[in-house]
């Protein structure tokens, strides 16, 4: 099996709301390495709450990350992004590239919404679109507006925004509803990337394997390969991401059937 790569972390100490400080980096990476990862981009929040966060210090700090990982042995590759809150000036700093586009590529945009509320988005993703970009919906299984009109997913995947699923969520992290929305996105094609969005070594950790064997069991191995190895690989190389249609289920999974045995 390919190493698993994660398009979804907070691994940089002390710059935003996940790793305090460097053992807690450290921790998370070995505990990344012992799961399967052998690549993460590191993706601190932007804009919003963490303006301050800006891509030559993100660039700066995911290098000197990558050295302290060599420093003490740890086998992982990390590269710089962001995780960015969807604000009407974004695109202007995605041009100067102070807010950063996924392993600084230029093709991938992570883009957060408030968990609270949804609100359309598909002008940005047309900007994103004349920039020669794509936008990647961060935890959409997790926004309180999707949650409560689920075929908004499906609108935005025709749209062009590919979907990235917690990894957690597909095993009740982040409570029933999520874990459901995860099983109902997997089951018709509408999830393209499960990363871990870890902020910490003890909760919310960057683990992929118990989320990858979720997977093969919702739908199969080959989409779990996709979803948690391949699509984020060509992330993270800049290449492009072409998904499969979307599908109507063949069979339900809503009884969540692995969670019993667990």
């Amino acid at each position: 099996m390919q190493p698993f790569v994660d398009i979804h972390c907070h691994l940089i100490p002390g710059i935003d709301d996940g790793a305090a400080d460097w053992d807690a980096t450290l921790a998370m990476a070995r505990i990344a390495v012992d799961d399967g990862i052998g690549a993460m981009i590191c993706t601190p929040h932007q804009l919003g709450g963490f303006a301050h966060n800006l891509g030559d210090e993100i660039r700066r700090r995911t290098q000197q990350l990558q050295t302290q990982l060599r420093r003490h042995n740890i086998p992982l590759i990390v590269l710089p992004g962001g995780d960015v809150r969807i604000e009407p000036d974004m695109i202007k700093h995605l041009r100067s590239g102070q807010v950063l586009t996924l392993a600084d590529r230029r093709r991938h945009v992570l883009l957060e919404l408030p968990h609270e509320l949804y609100f359309p988005i598909d002008d940005l993703l047309a900007q994103l679109e004349r920039q020669q970009m794509q936008g990647i919906l961060s935890h959409p299984e997790r926004n309180q507006g999707l949650l409560q009109d689920r075929e908004l997913v499906a609108r935005l995947v025709e749209r062009g925004c590919l979907m990235q699923v917690t990894a957690g969520s597909l095993h009740g992290t982040f409570g029933p509803e999520s874990e459901k929305m995860s099983v109902w996105m997997l089951e018709r094609g509408l999830v393209h990337f499960v990363a871990t969005d870890a902020h910490g070594p003890k909760s919310r950790r960057p683990l992929m394997r118990r989320a990858y064997d979720a997977v093969c069991k919702i739908a199969d191995e080959a989409t779990a390969q996709r979803i948690c190895c391949e699509f984020p690989a060509a992330v993270a190389a800049g290449r492009a991401v072409r998904p499969p249609a979307p599908t109507k289920p063949s069979r339900s999974f809503s009884w969540l059937p692995w969670r019993r045995a667990s």
